[in-house]
């Protein structure tokens, strides 16, 4: 509502500097400023009740129709053209309107398809699939974030056993120099 009272002022305003550039401060009989819609309004009732008095004038209303199709470019080509000539341009073109109509046909049969309720609440589907796009991307996230902790953990994971076997690997290396040591056979 407000936008259309802004747009009717704005409209007013423009309307006002054109009149005021195309008749500057000139007035009418009655001191008021000239008014552009008031001249055009006065223009068109003067030539509306001399086209409704001039009996040639109506005449020619009633023949603007013709007039129009006379001017048509496809009107000369159509009179200019022998029928032979069309027959020969449809016969040329024979296999495309062939399978235009095999695809008209098709779009007939499927039409059931398109009036199905599934195409109809498309719009309803639209928003669901956005809103399930949303969370996808979300939970995308939250699995790389989920990855890199695990890829971290399998990492420590890693560096903890390499450290107990290097150490295991110690500590038998210094039981066996011990039992070594004391003249003990270790068990095989």
């Amino acid at each position: 509502m407000m936008d259309q009272k802004l747009n009717m002022e704005g409209l007013e305003m423009r309307l006002q500097a054109l009149e005021n550039r195309m008749y500057g401060d000139r007035k009418n009989k009655s001191g008021k400023p000239i008014k552009c819609a008031e001249s055009l309004a006065r223009i068109q009732a003067g030539l509306t009740n001399t086209a409704n008095k001039r009996e040639r004038v109506k005449i020619l209303h009633k023949k603007i129709e013709d007039l129009m199709k006379y001017l048509d470019p496809q009107f000369t080509d159509h009179m200019t053209l022998p029928d032979a000539m069309k027959l020969e341009f449809i016969l040329a073109e024979e296999e495309f309107l062939l399978s235009q109509a095999a695809l008209l046909e098709q779009v007939n049969t499927l039409q059931p398809l398109l009036d199905s309720t599934y195409i109809r609440d498309v719009p309803e589907h639209a928003t669901k699939l956005q809103r399930l796009s949303q969370i996808h991307v979300k939970q995308q996230d939250q699995t790389e974030t989920q990855s890199l902790e695990v890829k971290k953990l399998f990492e420590e994971y890693n560096k903890t056993m390499f450290l107990l076997s290097k150490q295991f690997t110690q500590w038998d290396e210094t039981l066996r120099k011990m039992e070594e040591a004391k003249g003990i056979r270790p068990v095989e």
